[in-house]
């Protein structure tokens, strides 16, 4: 069975909040993860993080609109919302490709 989480809509998403979500570099690397690829696992992640600290990491960038999340079983899955694009062009490749240093690079 999956469950889905709520997500705000995407003309509701502010520039602020999505650029305050990019800010930590643990969150900055997850999204960096999943654009270079499909959606995955929570436990996919290499994250040095408690799981209630990955839980809060991942609420944030659902709630600024950056990844969709879903439960499928006992797996929670998260995706980067393709409408983020839409909303506001360019700006996921802009940040991705100018901090490097933020993702361990």
């Amino acid at each position: 069975m999956q469950e889905h989480y709520p997500h705000p809509e995407m003309k509701t998403v502010q520039l602020a909040e999505v650029l305050h979500a990019l800010s930590d570099p643990l969150r900055l690397r997850i999204v960096a993860a999943l654009a270079a690829g499909e959606e995955r696992g929570w436990g996919e992640f290499d994250a040095p993080v408690a799981p209630s600290t990955l839980s809060h990491h991942m609420k944030v960038l659902r709630q600024a609109g950056l990844v969709t999340h879903r439960r499928d079983g006992t797996r929670c899955i998260v995706a980067l919302r393709p409408e983020l694009e839409e909303r506001f062009p360019g700006l996921l490749g802009t940040v991705l490709r100018l901090a490097p240093e933020k993702m361990g690079a």
